[in-house]
């Protein structure tokens, strides 16, 4: 079964987390960034490692060198052609891109145009992929950072682009301590504009904070929300019943997507009480086979040295999955994506037909 020639969907994809390693190294040189490596392979390396220590918080300061590049209009357009290339070359023919462009003002460039240059980066990845007979679709899921007091304003920019190439609300950062209730008032805006919301949750921190999400953030997905395992209880007598507690209850009887990326949630500590967790550990075939909305995303393919493949890949090796399952979360993801109706229809149809011919 060859992974990566199948049509795939990408939920939960940083811009900031993808860049490619040779491009970071040329960008910073014309800045005069200072980089830890200055060999692509060995730049490569240090991101892997580093982000292997089993902390979100360590995981995160990786992404100083990866911003750091993207300030200028130049960076982000170049960063974000490459970023669409780099899925189509995977197979994803939908691709949601998650950014915060509150971290890409450092040097005088507004909020209105760091968004424009990235939509010109992505545009000119479709046009590249469609000359070259493929099909590739994306959409911008413009991000709020938890920790800062821009909720609202960040709002309004995903509103004001929803027209050119914005497709949806993120909310990202420290989780624990930063509860989406400090931003009320602007995901209830955000549900007044009828702008979709995803939040991260349920990865740094427990059951509490995806209540929070569903409550105070009024998401439709969930980040991550792989600690939802911890609102499951199996049966001590017979392991094969369990139950669920109330949030758990509502995420899977209304089936609220969860974007689960395997390889990260180990890196940053989202299986909390496992030591050293290797893929067995991951609690996604549990909830799969419980029924739960999952689907498979890289979060950060630089930072995890990985993609959409490798996933499928990893979670083939390690549960025995088949090709209709892979496809079932292909199509899970694509019912969730944030885009319009016919072009979903479009991607399902892609994915039916190709994973057919496989």
């Amino acid at each position: 079964m060859n992974i990566r020639k199948l049509p795939k969907v990408s939920l939960h994809d940083h811009l900031d987390g993808g860049l490619r390693p040779a491009t970071i190294i040329e960008l910073a040189n014309e800045i005069g960034h200072k980089l830890p490596k200055n060999d692509p392979e060995e730049l490569r390396a240090w991101f892997l490692d580093s982000c292997d220590s089993g902390s979100l918080v360590d995981y995160l300061e990786t992404f100083v060198h990866t911003t750091a590049v993207m300030q200028t209009k130049e960076g982000l357009i170049r960063v974000a052609r490459e970023f669409a290339l780099d899925l189509a070359k995977d197979g994803v023919i939908y691709g949601e891109v998650r950014w915060a462009p509150e971290q890409h003002l450092s040097n005088g460039l507004t909020l209105d145009q760091v968004v424009e240059y990235v939509e010109e980066g992505l545009s000119q990845a479709r046009e590249e992929v469609r000359k070259n007979g493929g099909y590739l679709q994306t959409g911008q899921l413009i991000t709020a950072m938890r920790q800062n007091d821009r909720a609202q304003e960040i709002a309004e920019l995903a509103v004001r682009h929803r027209e050119k190439g914005c497709v949806g609300f993120d909310y990202a950062g420290p989780e624990a301590g930063f509860s989406p209730s400090r931003h009320a008032s602007a995901f209830r805006w955000l549900n007044e504009q009828l702008m979709p919301v995803t939040l991260h949750a349920g990865e740094a921190d427990g059951k509490d904070s995806i209540r929070d999400a569903i409550v105070d953030g009024r998401t439709l997905r969930l980040g991550h929300g792989v600690r939802i395992i911890e609102d499951v209880f199996v049966n001590a007598e017979d392991s094969n019943q369990y139950a669920f507690g109330e949030v758990a209850t509502w995420v899977l009887e209304r089936g609220i997507a969860l974007e689960l990326s395997p390889s990260s949630n180990l890196q940053t500590g989202a299986i909390p009480g496992v030591e050293n967790p290797t893929m067995s550990d991951h609690p996604f075939d549990e909830l799969y086979r419980l029924g739960f909305n999952v689907t498979v995303n890289t979060d950060n393919r630089l930072m995890s040295g990985t993609s959409i493949t490798r996933e499928l890949e990893l979670l083939t090796e390690t549960f025995g999955y088949d090709i209709e399952d892979l496809e079932l979360f292909q199509l899970n993801a694509a019912n969730a994506a944030f885009i319009d109706m016919d072009i979903r229809s479009e991607i399902m149809d892609r994915i039916t037909e190709g994973f057919a011919k496989a």
